[in-house]
């Protein structure tokens, strides 16, 4: 079963958008899926949190 997946516009400074690229990069990633990355891990902790 494919998973439905969301669209939405999400607006970064120059800095953030650059410091993201560079770490997705370093990881071979692209910075969408580095974001989503980011996203679980940090929603994990907060769970984790609770």
């Amino acid at each position: 079963m494919a998973t439905i997946r969301r669209v939405f516009t999400l607006r970064l400074s120059e800095e953030i958008f650059d410091a993201i690229g560079r770490l997705a990069t370093a990881e071979r990633r692209s910075m969408t899926n580095y974001i989503e990355l980011i996203l679980l891990e940090h929603l994990a902790k907060k769970e984790g949190e609770k």
